[in-house]
């Protein structure tokens, strides 16, 4: 059996040659196709009766591949994770088809196996006196307070992921442009302005610190984790439930946050293709999700166009009106 026929090959060339060297595309992002990977090969080892590694292209059949996906859903994953796993296996194929010509049909016959229709979930976000109340639920005479203020607010201020907060440096702060360079997905580069509160506080953080360290620091000094963020706001989310008792029926994240930054521009008249660059989406499809949720807007809009009943009234129905055109003219 030639090395071109076993799949070990194709999936560590698809992994560092198509997703690194081709795609760029971000660490977490591997990871997605990595752990896709790790669910279906032992899947295929077990329904093959072969080990991982004598796994041949043409055990990843259409077949296997619809077997392999109700698998998943019999074991508690939900559609939309399917649907990711599917994706996930038709890039592979489709990078194996355009690799070897060889295997263009049966690559082809697994991009066929459909994707399953769901419905999104809502999208959460705070309101301002919820999010107010999360930005006050710390204590400011401790050090670690002002570690979780500063955090909040650039979260906020920004709209930034959990994993560029993490990644974030003192050099991408520029202190007289009032502005941050955020590095986002696929180490796309974005700017975004920051508030004179938002700079004073990260000013604190940076001290006399080298420009080349992480901004954000945990209480042993070390740089924070997407897991150290997630649990700084989920404490901060617990102290801010007694002023504001409406978030104890949220589940709050770092990306809420990120919702709350998109929805609180929205409100405020921000265009939609600014919001777009503000938060570093590729395509304004992904924006326009927060211009369909937001209520505020939507009343605001509604409110502009609103007849008045009182011409409706005066107005005589076109059966009174015994002139045609003198009907056409009025309409």
């Amino acid at each position: 059996m030639t090395n071109s026929a076993l799949l070990g090959t194709w999936i560590r060339r698809f992994l560092l040659e198509h997703l690194v060297a081709e795609r760029n595309l971000a660490l977490n992002t591997q990871k997605s196709y990595r752990d896709m990977l790790m669910k279906l090969l032992p899947y295929l080892a077990e329904k093959t009766a072969k080990s991982i590694d004598r796994l041949i292209i043409e055990d990843l059949s259409a077949q296997n591949i619809c077997l392999f996906l109700s698998y998943l859903e019999d074991s508690g994953c939900s559609i939309s994770t399917r649907n990711q796993r599917l994706a996930g296996i038709h890039a592979l194929t489709r990078f194996i088809g355009e690799h070897n010509p060889e295997y263009i049909g049966l690559c082809s016959q697994i991009r066929f196996v459909p994707f399953k229709k769901t419905t999104h979930p809502e999208i959460t976000y705070l309101d301002k006196p919820e999010m107010d109340a999360l930005l006050a639920a710390h204590d400011k005479q401790t050090a670690q307070g002002e570690r979780e203020y500063a955090l909040l607010l650039f979260l906020y201020n920004s709209g930034a992921r959990a994993s560029e907060a993490v990644q974030l440096k003192i050099n991408d702060i520029d202190w007289y442009a009032k502005c941050v360079r955020i590095i986002g997905k696929g180490n796309k580069e974005r700017r975004c302005p920051l508030w004179e509160s938002t700079l004073n506080q990260l000013q604190l953080l940076a001290g006399k610190r080298s420009t080349d360290q992480p901004v954000f620091l945990n209480r042993c000094c070390q740089p924070m984790t997407r897991s150290g963020i997630y649990t700084l706001v989920k404490r901060c989310v617990t102290r801010a439930c007694i002023q504001a008792p409406s978030l104890q029926g949220k589940t709050v994240s770092p990306h809420v946050i990120r919702h709350t930054t998109a929805s609180h521009l929205l409100q405020a008249g921000v265009d939609i293709n600014t919001i777009r660059g503000w938060l570093g989406h590729v395509s304004l499809t992904t924006t326009n999700i927060y211009a369909e949720i937001d209520l505020t807007t939507k009343a605001r809009a509604l409110a502009a166009c609103t007849i008045n009943d009182d011409e409706g009234k005066k107005r005589k129905r076109w059966r009174d009106q015994p002139d045609l055109l003198e009907f056409l003219r009025n309409l």
